[in-house]
């Protein structure tokens, strides 16, 4: 399992840089990530992020976009608003967490 220094840490992450052990995320860490693929976080993009964190300690799988929209209560224009181009995956790798199942 490879690991990656982020934010003068030693993060295990897969070979498309996703932390692979999700307990190794905290916020401090969010953000870098974030800045990492060109987001600044703001208030509004906490919310899906803390929603993923949250969902996933129930559903141990990371939510789907469609999940984040439907259960989490954002609509899906607002994450691609916050989130350009491929928002699951970039939600999903700020989060700490694992792709969600399907994405590409």
């Amino acid at each position: 399992m490879p690991t990656t220094t982020i934010a003068g840490r030693q993060i295990d992450v897969d070979a498309e840089g996703f932390l692979t052990k999700p307990e190794q995320w905290d916020e401090e860490l969010a953000q870098t990530l974030a800045a990492n693929i060109g987001i600044t976080m703001t208030d509004a993009h906490w919310v899906p992020i803390h929603f993923l964190r949250k969902d996933f300690e129930t559903q141990k799988e990371t939510a789907t976009l469609r999940r984040v929209s439907t259960v989490g209560g954002i609509p899906v224009k607002d994450l691609f608003a916050l989130f350009p181009g491929k928002p699951a995956k970039k939600m999903s790798y700020i989060a700490g967490l694992q792709k969600p199942k399907g994405c590409v």
